[in-house]
C-alpha cells in the first residue's frame, strides 16, 4: 500500500481578484508567492498548538469586492476645480481607489480589510502630472484648508498617509516617476520622488545604454520594500537599506531636494558639505509629508561592480559573542561589509528552518562542534566596492569572527537569504489566512544600550504565551546598531493586538531604544514622540510645522506627533 503523503495546507496560489479587499492587503505582486516550507509548518504547530486539522480551512480572506458607499465630502466646487487642473483622467473618486490609497501595510490595515472594515478615506485621488500641478494642488487646498495626503509607493506600516481628515490624495508614482539625469562628474543622480525601487536601479545598472554613461551604477538602498517602495518614500521616512553599513542611510544618501509647502517652493543646494547654518534640507528629510511635498532630489550613487561582491557567514555559540564581534567589525576601521547581519538565537533557529540548513550535513556539523540549537547565533554579510577593498573586509571580518569563537560555514546562507530577501514578506498571508500574525517593530540603540534592550523587550513579547520572538541587527555603526523585532502570534482581534503592540512601543522606549530606525513614525508611533524627544525638540519640530503649513493641510491627523 502507498503511504500516504503528510498533510500541507492548500495555501494561496492564486492573484486575488482585481477589486477586492485582499488585492490591496496583499503584499507586493498579485502573482507573488512564498509559502511555509514543512519545517516551517511543523514549527508553527508546535508553537501555537495547532494541527492539521486548523489549516484546513482558512478565515476571513477579504475575497469580496471593495463597496463601501461612503460619500464625498468635498465642496463640489472644489472637487470640480481640482479636475479641472489634472484633467478627469487622473482623477479617481470610486469605491475601491479611495480605499486603496488610504491604506499601506500594516498589521492592523490587513486585520481591518479582512473583515472588510472601512476606515478613513480621501475624497479625492488626484495623479498629478509634474511639479506645477503639485504646487496648484497644495497652493489651492492651502487656501481653502482642505487636507493633503501623499502616496508613495504603498508600502508604509505606519499609517504614513492614512487620510484621517478626508480631502485629497496625491499619487505620485503615476506620472512623476523618471530618473531625470546621471552626473558622472559628480557621482549623483537626479530623480522623480515616485520612481520605484526596481526601476531606479535597473536605469543606474543600464546607465551606459540609458543615460550614455561610462560606468554602470547602482543606488546602494535595498530595503525589504525595494520592489514597492519608491525613492521619494525612502526620502520621507528616513528609510535605510540592506547594504546600509556600507553605503548609508537614506539621510546619508540625499543631497538635495526640492519641496512645495504651502508657505513656498524651494529647492536646497547640492553641495558636498557647506558650513552656512543648521541645514534645511536635513529638516525635510523625514518630514514625513507633513511640511510639504518632496517633488524631485539628488541623491549620491555608487559603482556597480557585483562581479567583486564577497559573502561571508559564520555561527556563534550564544548572543554575546555575536555582538561583541559585531562590534569590533563595526569600529575597525577597515571599511565596512555592505550587508552585515547578527540573528538571535530564536531566529537563528527559525532562519535555519526558512533557509532550509535545518537537517543537512551543515547543520549537524554545527552541533556536533558545539554550536547548539537555541543557543547559536547565525551572522551573514557581504562585502562591496573595490575589488582589493571586498577582499580585505572579508579577511578582517573572518580574523575577528573565529576570534571570538565563530564557525565559518561559508557563503552558502548569504547566496539563499539573497534569493529570498525580498520574498519572505509573502509568507504574512499564508499565515493571516489561519489566524496567525506576523508584525516587526525596530529600534535603534548604542553598543552600550543593546543588551538591555534586546532583553527587556523580549521579556515583554514573550510573557505572552505562545508567541514567537526573533531579533536581528542589520545596521550597523561605530557607535551602536539598530534591533529588528519580529513577532509572531495566533491572534486576530484588533484591539488585543492594537494593545499589544503598544506594549512593545512602550518596552522599546523604557528599555532606551529610538522610536524607529528605518520606518518612520508616521500616525502610529506619533503618541510617543513627545515622550520619547522631550518637550524642546518637539516645540522646534512645530515650529517648523507652524512656518511650512499654517493652516495644518499636510498629512495632519497625528503624523509624527504634530497635531
Amino acid at each position: 500500500m502507498k503511504p500516504q503523503a503528510p498533510f500541507s495546507p492548500d495555501w494561496r496560489k492564486t492573484p486575488p481578484k482585481p477589486g477586492t479587499y485582499r488585492s490591496i492587503f496583499k503584499w507586493g505582486r498579485p502573482d507573488g508567492f512564498k509559502h511555509p516550507n514543512a519545517r516551517l509548518y511543523h514549527m508553527v504547530k508546535d508553537v501555537f498548538a495547532m494541527t492539521d486539522a486548523d489549516f484546513q480551512r482558512p478565515g476571513n480572506t477579504g475575497d469580496t469586492a471593495v463597496s463601501h458607499g461612503l460619500p464625498l465630502r468635498l465642496d463640489p466646487a472644489h472637487a470640480a476645480w481640482l479636475t479641472d487642473r489634472v484633467g478627469e483622467e487622473n482623477v479617481s473618486r470610486d469605491d475601491f481607489s479611495r480605499l486603496k490609497y488610504a491604506t499601506g501595510k500594516t498589521m492592523e490595515e490587513a486585520l481591518r480589510l479582512r473583515l472588510e472594515t472601512v476606515g478613513d478615506l480621501p475624497d479625492l485621488v488626484i495623479h498629478p502630472r509634474h511639479k506645477q500641478d503639485v504646487a496648484d494642488i497644495v497652493a489651492y487646498c492651502h487656501e481653502h484648508r482642505i487636507p493633503v495626503y501623499v502616496y508613495g509607493g504603498g508600502s508604509s506600516v505606519n499609517f504614513g498617509f492614512s487620510p484621517t481628515r478626508g480631502g485629497v490624495t496625491l499619487v505620485m508614482g503615476t506620472h512623476m516617476n523618471r530618473l531625470l539625469a546621471i552626473s558622472e562628474k559628480n557621482q549623483t543622480a537626479t530623480v522623480q520622488p515616485g520612481l520605484m525601487g526596481p526601476e531606479y536601479e535597473r536605469l543606474l545598472n543600464g546607465a551606459p545604454e540609458h543615460f550614455n554613461a561610462r560606468r554602470r551604477y547602482t543606488g546602494g538602498h535595498f530595503p525589504q520594500s525595494f520592489e514597492h517602495s519608491s525613492v521619494g518614500g525612502w526620502i520621507v521616512t528616513l528609510g535605510s537599506g540592506q547594504q546600509s553599513s556600507y553605503y548609508g542611510d537614506m539621510y546619508d544618501i540625499v543631497l538635495s531636494q526640492e519641496y512645495v509647502t504651502p508657505a513656498g517652493t524651494f529647492r536646497t543646494l547640492d553641495y558636498p558639505a557647506t558650513a552656512t547654518g543648521p541645514k534645511v534640507s536635513d529638516i525635510m528629510k523625514g518630514s514625513e509629508g507633513a511640511y510639504g511635498i518632496l517633488v524631485e532630489a539628488t541623491v549620491r550613487i555608487f559603482r556597480h561592480m557585483p562581479e567583486n561582491r564577497q559573502r561571508f557567514a559564520f555561527v556563534f555559540t550564544n548572543w554575546e559573542s555575536a555582538v561583541e564581534a559585531a562590534g569590533e567589525i563595526s569600529q575597525g576601521e577597515f571599511g565596512m561589509p555592505s550587508m552585515f547581519r547578527i540573528s538571535d538565537a530564536e531566529e537563528t533557529d527559525v532562519a535555519l528552518k526558512l533557509y532550509g540548513v535545518e537537517g543537512t550535513v551543515i547543520d549537524r556539523f554545527m552541533t556536533l562542534r558545539g554550536y547548539k540549537p537555541g543557543e547559536r547565533c547565525l551572522c551573514m554579510g557581504m562585502a562591496n566596492g573595490e575589488k582589493g577593498f571586498a577582499k580585505n573586509i572579508k579577511r578582517r571580518v573572518k580574523r575577528i569572527c573565529r576570534r571570538a569563537g565563530a564557525m565559518n560555514i561559508s557563503g552558502y546562507p548569504v547566496r539563499k537569504w539573497e534569493a529570498s530577501r525580498y520574498h519572505d514578506p509573502y509568507l504574512r498571508e499564508d499565515l493571516n489566512d489561519f489566524g496567525i500574525m506576523i508584525d516587526t517593530l525596530e529600534s535603534s540603540v548604542t553598543w552600550e544600550g543593546l543588551h538591555r534592550l534586546h532583553r527587556e523587550v523580549r521579556d515583554f513579547i514573550k510573557s505572552r504565551p505562545k508567541t514567537v520572538c526573533m531579533t536581528h541587527a542589520s545596521h550597523f555603526y561605530p557607535q551602536g546598531t539598530n534591533l529588528y523585532f519580529i513577532f509572531i502570534a495566533r491572534m486576530e482581534d484588533i484591539d488585543e493586538y492594537r494593545a499589544f503592540q503598544s506594549g512593545i512601543i512602550d518596552r522599546i522606549v523604557a528599555g532606551g531604544g529610538s522610536l524607529s530606525h528605518h520606518h518612520g513614525v508616521g500616525k502610529m508611533i506619533g503618541p510617543w514622540m513627545e515622550r520619547h524627544l522631550g518637550k524642546e525638540q518637539m516645540e522646534v519640530l512645530l515650529a517648523l510645522k507652524r512656518h511650512f503649513d499654517p493652516h495644518g493641510i499636510m498629512n495632519p491627523g497625528g503624523t509624527m506627533g504634530l497635531d
